[in-house]
């Protein structure tokens, strides 16, 4: 096979069929049509085990059999079979997460536990803070040392909610940063305490609505790892000592 007749074999073994299944489809969209010998001389699939390799494509609704002597298969069209892979792509995704709604919410013992999670690489950070900004209603305190660690999707989603009303401070040294902010309606741009200036390991700080929290430091070759947390009693607590520290300012009518 060539190398990208292997990928498209993995991608249909993703997709739910075996190796000889999916090899079996594709020749026959090769042939066109053709009798289990055909098949046999263009795959590495035994002519013995054609037989029953297609009668599962049958049954799974993607080729059509001629009963003929010999018997001749025929492939359903490919925008038949996407069809009929992606229905039962999305049957058996939500058998598998219906299950998981039925479980997720039961208690596994009395023990409790503070729900702090880690967060490695640069792309995974960025989604998380992505999505802990996304949910903010009231306020959101960004910093950053570094203008690379502000994102397009960042900068996006802090004008959004900045709009919608949530009050947003962007907290940062780099004059490139906060250059960034200064003309976007609703962004107060704030520096904080120069207590150091040999920092080179912080990342960035994300504080959501007094209950959400991110912390990141960067690591060798800008490798970037986060703890973050969201309604818990750790999130309010390190809140709480970060504001008390003056490292970081929320100006507010209430505050």
């Amino acid at each position: 096979m060539t190398a990208d007749e292997n990928v498209a074999v993995d991608a249909f073994e993703g997709l739910g069929l075996t190796s000889y299944e999916a090899k079996v489809f594709i020749a026959l969209h090769r042939l066109g049509a053709g009798a289990a010998r055909d098949v046999a001389d263009i795959t590495d699939v035994p002519r013995s085990q054609v037989y029953s390799v297609a009668e599962s494509l049958e049954e799974q609704g993607l080729l059509e059999v001629q009963q003929s002597n010999p018997i001749r298969y025929r492939p359903v069209s490919v925008e038949e079979a996407r069809e009929t892979l992606r229905n039962r792509f999305e049957r058996e995704q939500d058998r598998a997460f219906e299950y998981v709604e039925t479980v997720k919410n039961e208690p596994a013992g009395e023990e409790t536990q503070e729900d702090i999670w880690t967060v490695r690489g640069r792309d995974r950070v960025d989604d998380r803070i992505d999505d802990i900004l996304s949910h903010a209603q009231e306020q959101i305190v960004f910093g950053t040392r570094l203008p690379e660690l502000v994102t397009d999707s960042i900068e996006r989603i802090l004008t959004e909610r900045a709009a919608a009303g949530v009050t947003v401070v962007v907290v940062s040294r780099s004059t490139a940063v906060q250059d960034r902010f200064a003309d976007i309606e609703g962004v107060t741009v704030d520096t904080p305490p120069a207590h150091r200036t040999d920092d080179q390991c912080s990342g960035r700080i994300v504080i959501v609505d007094d209950d959400s929290i991110l912390l990141s430091v960067l690591g060798p070759e800008d490798s970037e790892t986060a703890i973050w947390s969201s309604g818990s009693l750790f999130a309010s607590v390190l809140i709480q000592l970060i504001e008390a520290s003056d490292e970081v300012r929320i100006e507010t009518d209430g505050r």
